[in-house]
């Protein structure tokens, strides 16, 4: 058996099918119009091309008589110096706001802390690494 051979006549003398809102829509032959196509010769655009190229310009002149500036961005480089930071648990309000501070190695107390202020006052107390820059 062999398979049919499709050709551009019997490709525009079928129905095509689309969907339009989720329904199916048939197209019939005698909507589909082919849109004629501009033909595109390579050899002449390659010709035109090379002619614009071997014309001079503007720029190549100005090009020979100005100099170009150098330009020498500087770019911005940290500060080599360490910085050292020592790490505490801070006990803080709600409004963000530093109570207490504690060694790190006094964790338990930073908590017995913020539970404390969190029951004697209105508002949640919470603890939270604080990281300070020592000097020296």
């Amino acid at each position: 058996m062999s398979l049919p051979r499709w050709t551009s006549e019997t490709l525009v003398s079928l129905p095509r099918f689309g969907y339009y809102m989720g329904l199916p829509i048939l197209y019939l032959a005698s909507h589909d119009c082919a849109m004629p196509r501009k033909v595109v010769n390579r050899k002449e655009l390659r010709a035109a091309s090379e002619a614009a190229e071997k014309t001079p310009t503007k720029k190549a002149k100005t090009k020979k008589t100005a100099k170009k500036k150098s330009s020498s961005r500087q770019s911005r480089k940290q500060d080599a110096s360490d910085v050292r930071l020592k790490a505490y648990w801070g006990v803080f309000n709600q409004s963000l706001k530093r109570v207490a501070l504690f060694e790190y190695s006094q964790r338990k107390d930073a908590d017995k802390k913020a539970a404390e202020l969190s029951a004697s006052g209105k508002s949640p107390h919470f603890v939270q690494p604080v990281k300070e820059v020592i000097d020296g």
